[in-house]
């Protein structure tokens, strides 16, 4: 993955993140909505406005990639890059939460 687009993505948003996630496996629109929202418990929701400008976005950074389009209805899968990047973020976020816990638990 090239270096420009790990500084673009990383640190990431929650809602990068959990869209990455949510595309393991093939999903559109409606789905990632619904995925993030009851894996976050309603604590992450998007708008539909805010999820298709970034669904464009990863996929012009080949983050993602459209896996089939039925009647305008398209399908996203996560790249081999994406999966990259996930993982990397994953990382970072467990290193800033073992830094926390030992700073406030001590």
């Amino acid at each position: 993955m090239e270096e420009k687009l790990q500084k673009k993505y990383c640190p990431m948003t929650e809602t990068i993140f959990y869209t990455l996630l949510a595309l393991l496996e093939p999903n559109h629109g409606y789905g990632i909505m619904k995925f993030v929202r009851e894996l976050t418990e309603e604590r992450v929701k998007m708008g539909t406005g805010t999820l298709y400008t970034m669904l464009g976005r990863l996929v012009d950074d080949e983050m993602i990639t459209v896996v089939s389009e039925v009647d305008g209805k398209k399908t996203y899968q996560i790249t081999e890059d994406g999966k990259e990047l996930l993982y990397l973020e994953q990382e970072r976020l467990e290193k800033q939460c073992e830094n926390g816990d030992k700073i406030l638990r001590g």
